[in-house]
Formats: structure tokens, sequence, C-alpha cells
């Protein structure tokens, strides 16, 4: 086999050996002292990406010191002379705001008679720790794994974290809900075992005659806080295990040429998608970029009110929906929601503006005489407008022009039947069959589906109770709306719950919740954009301690933050809408400042080092004692390069100081002109010093591993059962801790 068939990441604070490679399932390990797993990739696994962010902390006192890159193969003669396989890193010295780390569960004492048709090993440990995120997991076992399931467990409920089958390629694979665990909550999971075709017992072991159990969460955490690596090894109770969810008690079915052992070449070209639980979207992002705010965006020029939508055309083209010299305030609506100033009529302005986002020239100014207070805005693929105001307790469509072409509703009259609206808030169009569903709204907690022409169809949705946890389907103020063509899904932003909902388009039903802890109290608004980013708003809370009022960028599969952003110099007052272009601009509207903010990806240039993996695997020689020690005073001692650097380079200085004075007066003696030819020389010489030519001329020095890795190779693998050494796992914790 010429490529991988699974790779490790180690870090270490003294690696087995000092030597660039060596064979490390018999007699050398990866690390001299706890390996810590960082990584895991495997063939036909999907990609594990570090949300925007996050970084595992490297280097000084954080334990790791060296990092060790674990390949396994399915065949070792099919080695010819140089190996590619190898991963890319990305380093920085700017310390990341979260800190990645790895929780592992591990069953110690887990036994499998043989021939037992079910057995399984759990473990359990109370988390009293700094808040955690999970985003990623991996399962282990050996043959015998049937399926791995972990979970948290919080006032009696248990969530899923991540279920898979270990006989998959065992990647780590996304957490397909957010959630977090705190202080107080406990970490769980479940192995499912069976014996059959065992004539002996199994235990827990390092050999593939034996069995593991493990369960490792990637997580990230405040960086103050951090804490990189944490396990758990204490069984768990059966009066626990009792109430586990009855699906971590169903094995994952895996198809033979998909298994993690026994891999076969024609597997390459087949997808493990099916094998895995089922995601809302197979999406890969990229790191995303941060985003900043345009500065000198001539946005003052545009005479607007309240700004209570925006949205873009089918040309990228900036809208803006705005109140004129109306204002929503403690005096527009009675108790009954009837709007109090009727009399002062409609805004007269013109309050639908199409702009260019780059100039902000007006292109089209639509809306005279026809709103009293407007609210969302959103558009079709023909271009035409969808609004609602909340004044008149209707939705309109409007042509490009203004003309009306629909209107729901009747003006100034609230309600709650399919014929009236009580202050809807946004509208969300179907470009596959023009079906269209209203968010309504203030004082109604429902979403409303129509046909094409405005004849009712469905609706769902119920009003939230403050006094008890909102259930899915439940709003408090349905805020935004967003419609996902390719996942047929329709999101809603729940303003006061601070959570975005996903439903089926179609019937309504409840797919999912997206919660983070920085949304605080009240999300505004959500927009999302095709590739899979989700985009959001939030809001500055009524009571209580008060999170800072931010934009979001979500990966919508995960539903994991990939950026936070907000103003350069002010801050926001109350953004209410918000709208992403396909290229990752984003424009938010703020109805108190009656303003509008522009924000863009921020160019970054990102150094990868690249390790390579070169010559043929053997197993070294026994490691000396002075080279161990060697490896000790490198660990303890390290020199500045800053330092070797200054030492390497005075000399030269002084040399060339030397030179320079000694033509100087030569050239005062000769008229000056062996001084010019000389100070060239000098600069010429300097220019053609190479240190990195000049230390590779010494005796000793090597550039071995640091070439740039080639990309040529085979894409064909033949793996044999028994091949995959399954050493590297078994590194049990000390026993002084349970979690």
């Amino acid at each position: 086999m010429d490529t991988a068939h699974h790779m490790l990441l180690f870090g270490c604070k003294l690696p087995a050996t000092n030597d660039n490679y060596w064979a490390c399932g018999n007699r050398y390990g990866t690390c001299l002292d706890e390996a810590k797993i960082m990584y895991a990739w495997a063939r036909n696994a999907p990609p594990t990406r570090l949300p925007a962010g996050v970084g595992f902390r490297v280097g000084g006192n954080s334990g790791i010191n060296y990092i060790v890159l674990q390949v396994h193969y399915g065949d070792i003669h099919a080695f010819r002379g140089k190996n590619n396989s190898s991963h890319k890193y990305h380093f920085s010295h700017r310390e990341n705001p979260l800190i990645a780390g790895i929780y592992l569960l591990m069953s110690e004492n887990t036994v499998i008679p043989p021939g037992a048709k079910v057995v399984n090993g759990d473990i359990a440990c109370p988390y009293e720790e700094a808040v955690i995120h999970p985003f990623a997991f991996r399962t282990h076992t050996h043959q015998l794994g049937q399926v791995v399931s972990g979970y948290r467990i919080r006032d009696g409920q248990w969530t899923q974290i991540g279920r898979q089958s270990p006989q998959l390629p065992q990647a780590f694979y996304p957490v397909e809900k957010p959630m977090d665990i705190k202080y107080g909550d406990t970490i769980a999971a479940r192995c499912v075992f069976t014996g059959k075709g065992r004539t002996t017992v199994t235990q827990i072991g390092g050999t593939s005659q034996d069995e593991m159990c493990n369960l490792y969460i990637m997580y990230y955490m405040d960086a103050q806080y951090a804490k990189p690596y944490m396990f758990c090894t204490k069984d768990g109770s059966p009066k626990l295990f009792k109430h586990i969810p009855p699906e971590a008690n169903i094995p994952i079915p895996v198809s033979p040429d998909m298994a993690m052992h026994g891999h076969h070449p024609e597997a390459a070209d087949k997808s493990v998608a099916l094998q895995q639980p089922k995601r809302e979207e197979e999406v890969v992002l990229d790191q995303a970029s941060h985003l900043e705010e345009v500065i000198d965006w001539p946005v003052e020029e545009l005479q607007l009110g309240q700004v209570s939508g925006v949205a873009l055309d089918s040309k990228d083209n900036l809208i803006i929906f705005h109140r004129g010299n109306h204002v929503w305030d403690e005096n527009s609506f009675d108790r009954k929601h009837i709007y109090q100033p009727q009399g002062i009529g409609p805004i007269q302005q013109s309050t639908i503006f199409t702009v260019d986002p780059v100039n902000l020239k007006i292109l089209n100014a639509v809306g005279r005489n026809i709103f009293y207070l407007p609210h969302g805005i959103s558009t079709d693929k023909d271009d035409n407008f969808w609004v609602t105001d909340v004044a008149l307790h209707q939705v309109f469509k409007l042509g490009s022009k203004g003309e009306y072409l629909l209107i729901l509703g009747q003006a100034f009259q609230p309600g709650s039947d399919k014929d009236h609206f009580c202050q809807p808030t946004d509208v969300a169009v179907d470009p596959a069959n023009g079906n269209f569903y209203v968010s309504d709204g203030y004082c109604n907690s429902r979403i409303i589906k129509y046909s094409p022409d405005g004849k009712f169809i469905t609706q769902w949705g119920e009003e939230s109770s403050l006094s008890r946890i909102p259930k899915p389907g439940q709003f408090f103020i349905p805020h935004s709306l967003v419609f996902v063509p390719g996942l047929r899904q329709l999101c809603v932003a729940d303003r006061e719950n601070g959570r975005i909902q996903c439903f089926v388009a179609e019937s309504g039903e409840f797919l999912r919740e997206i919660h983070h802890p920085e949304f605080g109290g009240r999300l505004f608004a959500i927009s999302y954009t095709p590739g899979g980013r989700l985009y959001a708003v939030n809001g500055e809370a009524l009571v209580g301690n008060s999170v800072p009022v931010q934009g979001f960028v979500m990966n919508f599969s995960t539903g994991e933050i990939l950026d936070i952003f907000k103003p350069a110099k002010e801050n926001f007052l109350m953004p209410h809408d918000i709208v992403a272009a396909d290229d990752r601009t984003v424009y938010i509207g703020d109805v108190q400042a009656s303003r509008l903010r522009k924000f863009i990806p921020s160019e970054t240039t990102e150094t990868f080092l690249e390790a390579e993996i070169e010559g043929k695997m053997k197993a070294p020689d026994v490691l000396e004692k002075h080279n161990r020690k060697n490896i000790l005073k490198q660990a303890s001692t390290a020199v500045s390069p800053v330092l070797i650097t200054l030492l390497l380079v005075i000399p030269v200085v002084v040399l060339v100081g030397i030179g320079v004075f000694i033509h100087w007066r030569k050239g005062k003696m000769y008229g000056g002109t062996q001084y010019n030819s000389y100070c060239k020389y000098c600069i010429n010489y300097l220019r053609g010093l190479n240190l990195g030519n000049f230390f590779a001329s010494h005796r000793g020095y090597s550039r071995k591993g640091f070439d740039r890795l080639s990309t040529e190779g085979s894409d064909h693998e033949k793996d044999e059962e028994g091949t995959d050494s399954e050493t590297e796992e078994y590194s049990a914790p000390p026993t002084t801790s349970s979690s």
C-alpha cells in the first residue's frame, strides 16, 4: 500500500526516540510520557476542521513540546523508498481566545465472555470544570465493538454528544447539535460488544486480541480556564445507565468494504455518509476569516429613519426598508395591539431603497404613502419585495416599481385567525415552488405557510412560557426567517428565547435548535448563504447579565460558531436585521441607531508547516543513553532563536564595519572611489549570505524532514486483517483522578 490507512497525531513532552521516524508497534511507543491524542484521520472519513478562533496550545508550559505523527499502513512491503504521508499544521504565536482539548472516556474493567451476545461497557464521571463546548468525537474499539455512544446528563436528561460504529474509519466526526457541558453535569459513554466468534474471555488491553472502549470528545473552552486534557475511567452504575436512551443499544450496520479492519481498495470511491448518523448537511467549510467593518462606507449620505429590514436582490444590490419619520415607541400601540397614531397618515418618504452596495448610490426608491411601521423585508427570485408592517398588521408583495401584487391581513385589525395577523415580522419565499412563510409575530407565536397566490396551507407554533424552558416549536416573538433551499428547511430566529429553530418546510416538523451562551437571551435576525453558512445578530438583554451585542457566523451543518464580529469603533445599539451575500459580505440594519453597517472578510496570511515521513519504516536500535540526555537537555534549555541570530550576525557586522572603516580611510586618501565600489560589494555579499546553506555545509547538520513535500504517490491501498497495530490507543492515565 502506497498511502496511509489512518493517521494519529499526538502531543508529547518527550518523544519515544530522537530519530526522525521509527516503528512504534513493538518496542517503542509514541512518547516517553503520556501520549495526548490531538487529531485522527482515516481513509473514507470526512475531514475535521477546528472552529475559527480555536486551537491547541503547544510549547512553553503546555506539556506539549513535541508533535508525533503516527501513520498506519496495511502492508509495509509496498514501500518503494520515499513515502509522502503527512499532515499540514497551522502554527500561530498569537493566543487564541478559545483553546481546544480532548476529554477521554475509557473503560478499564469490561470483560467479554466467549460467545456472549451483548456486553456493555459503561463509563460515567461528574464534570467539575469550566464550561466546555464539544464539537467533534471519535470512537475506538477493536473487532468486537458494535456501537459507541456518548452523552451529557443534566437534570436527568440524556443529550447525545455522538454515536458511531467503531468499525467505520476512526476519525473525528462532528457533533451534530451544539451543546455545552458545565459544572454539575455528568459525562457518560457506553460501548456495546459481542463475544460471538471468541472461544476465550476477552478483556481490555493493548493487543489486537484484546478489546478497548474509548470515546474521545474534542471540545473548546475559554482560554483563561483552559484545561486541554481530561479523562474519565469510572465504571457507570447500573442505576444510572438504566435511563440511557435505547439508541445506545442498537448496533450501527457496517458493510464489509467500509469496515476499519479488512478495508478493500475498491472502497476508496464509496461514500461513508450512508454509514454515519444522518446529518442535515454535508458541507466542508474553510476556516472562516474574521469579518471586519468597512469604515469608509458613505452611509451618512443616505437619509434614513429607523432601519428595520435589509435584503439583497438577484444582483446583490442592497435593499433597505426604513421607517422615515415614524418611530415605534411606548405610545405606538394600546393593550389590544391597535396602532394609535393612525391619524398622522402613512410615511410620505420612499421606504424601500435599492442601492449600490459599494457607493450607496440609490438605484430605485419605492414605498411612498403605503406603510406606517415597516418591519421585515425579503425578495424572491423575480426581485419582488415581500414586506411586513406591524402597525397595519399586514403582509405585502410589491413589484420592483412598488405596485401591489398581493396583500394579506386586514389594515389596523390584529387577529389570530387565517385572515388576520398580529404584528407580523418577516417573510421567507421558497424559490422552487413560490410558497411563502410568514412569522406572526409580536402578539401571535406562529409560522404560517401560504401558496404562491396567498392561500392558507398550514401553520405551527405556540407561545412559550416565561417561567419554563421553551419547548421545540414554541416561540417568544418569531422575529426573522430564512429558507434553506437545498435542505428544504425553514429556520426561525426565536427572539426572546435567544435561539434558532429549524423545521421541515413542508410540514413544520421540528428538526433542531441552535443556541449558544454567546447569544444571550435575545437573538434578533438570521441570514443564510449557499455553502452552509448561517449568520445571526443578537440583542441586549432586557434583564439580568448582558452579553455583548455582536454578529455571528456559524456552520449550518453543525451549528458551531466560526466567527464573532462587531463594529470597529461604536457598539451596536439595536441591530434589527442582517443579510449576507455569497462573497460573505454582511449588512446589518440598526433600528435604534437608524443606520447601516457593512462587514467584509479580513485578508489573513497563514503560515503552514508541512511534516514529512521520509525513507523506509524500520525499527531503530535501542536509544543510547547520551542521546536521551541530549533530548532532555534540549527540552529543558532551549535557546532563543533571536539570541542565536544575534550571536551569528554580530561578528559579520563587526567584520563589515572594520572593512568599511579601512576603506573609508583609504577613500579619504584616494578620493573615495574605492569606498563606493566596496559598499556595493558589501551589499551584494550580505544579500547572498544564506545561513541555511552555511550550516548545511558543516558536518552534522541535516535538512532532513524540512524539504518541500512531494505530492506524487499512488492512491491505492490493500489492507490485510491483523496488520493494523492497536497499541497506539492504550495509554492508561494516572489513577489519581477519575475525571
